[in-house]
């Protein structure tokens, strides 16, 4: 998922960029107001059959649990979170959080749960991909074919143990995100590691901000959600005659973050609130990325992360049909939800943007 905040204007050092203060501000409210009428219009086809609020959301370890982005639950009912201060969070069935592992990152994305009791993998944007365990916090895997493996974004855990990891972008940092979305080409790429040799491989590549990753139920399939073109792709395990990725759901409400199988075999997904003719309006004109390159705060034309984000969830069938949503415009109960897991009942949620974890019962 993207940072947490907005990037800072960066220096202009090149008198070529300079302009009459009348003329950029000029410049300024013309992409503005072009962003803002640029906005799609309502089609029957996001018409979706049940839409829901967040209302009766239960706040878990608020004011506790600081800025998680993903959550993960094993299979006892253990929920892990990983926090934006480092600290590989757990709450046990008695209702009480403890600070279980302390990693000192403060790049830490997604995470999993794996068949082992007490074992989480984590995605460290910064270091790789780590196992955290009883034993203490180890790196499974650094680089890959000879290069340092950066960005990498979430992780799941296959039947035989592989784990499949996205990487969000191999040319730009996080704090550089939004360059990767206002150059619009494709850096981001899926991995295998496989536990046997130790060694991570390259999956797919070309891919547009691979964010969420998640199995099919019968793991047959792996989705991976491609933020900047509102879709997710799926990709067959076992190819056959079959195409190395075909698309899985695309023209989504939203930039799709983590994705999350739920029991009966679809899929959670939380999106990012951005503007899918701005973001096209922007690729297709060198002024306008040169615009955004030189002013990154005019990113909130293109996407809300900010505290009063809106929080939207939609859960799509194993067809790449959305089948429910939940949304929340103003920000009332939870602000930009960026990863949503089913267990027993419940719907759990993380947030960049909250000190707590989401637990909302589903009827």
């Amino acid at each position: 998922m993207p940072p947490k905040s907005t990037p800072r204007t960066t220096e202009r050092t090149s008198s070529k960029f300079w302009m009459p203060s009348g003329f950029m501000l000029a410049c300024l409210l013309a992409f503005t107001l072009q962003i803002f009428f640029s906005l799609p219009p309502v089609s029957s086809d996001s018409l979706l059959p049940m839409i829901s609020t967040f209302q009766g959301l239960i706040k878990l370890g608020e004011g506790v649990v600081n800025y998680p982005e993903d959550v993960a639950v094993d299979r006892n009912g253990v929920v892990y979170t990983a926090t934006s201060d480092g600290w590989i969070m757990r709450l046990q069935n008695n209702e009480t959080w403890e600070n279980w592992k302390l990693i000192h990152s403060q790049t830490l994305l997604g995470i999993t749960a794996t068949k082992e009791k007490n074992n989480l993998i984590v995605c460290d944007s910064d270091k790789g991909l780590l196992k955290v365990s009883e034993n203490g916090v180890t790196v499974l895997a650094s680089h890959v074919t000879g290069s340092k493996l950066r960005f990498t974004n979430d992780v799941i855990e296959a039947s035989d143990g592989s784990l499949y990891i996205t990487v969000s972008s191999t040319k730009f940092a996080p704090k550089a995100y939004y360059l990767d979305l206002v150059e619009g080409e494709p850096h981001g790429q899926l991995l295998r590691y496989d536990p046997s040799s130790k060694q991570a491989s390259i999956v797919l590549e070309g891919l547009y901000f691979a964010n969420g990753v998640a199995l099919s139920k019968h793991g047959d399939f792996v989705v991976v959600c491609e933020s900047w073109k509102f879709r997710c792709i799926k990709h067959w395990l076992k190819l056959g005659d079959k195409r190395d990725r075909e698309i899985f759901i695309e023209n989504l409400p939203g930039g799709p973050d983590n994705i999350n199988l739920a029991p009966d075999g679809s899929f959670w997904i939380s999106l990012i609130k951005m503007n899918s003719s701005a973001v096209e309006t922007v690729h297709s004109s060198k002024n306008r990325k040169q615009l955004l390159e030189e002013h990154p705060e005019l990113m909130n034309q293109l996407m809300s992360t900010g505290k009063g984000a809106a929080a939207n969830v939609v859960k799509v069938s194993a067809n790449g049909s959305i089948i429910r949503e939940f949304n929340d415009p103003n920000a009332k109960n939870i602000s930009f939800v960026t990863s949503a897991l089913e267990f027993h009942g419940n719907l759990y949620l993380a947030s960049i943007n909250s000190n707590f974890i989401g637990k909302l019962p589903l009827k």
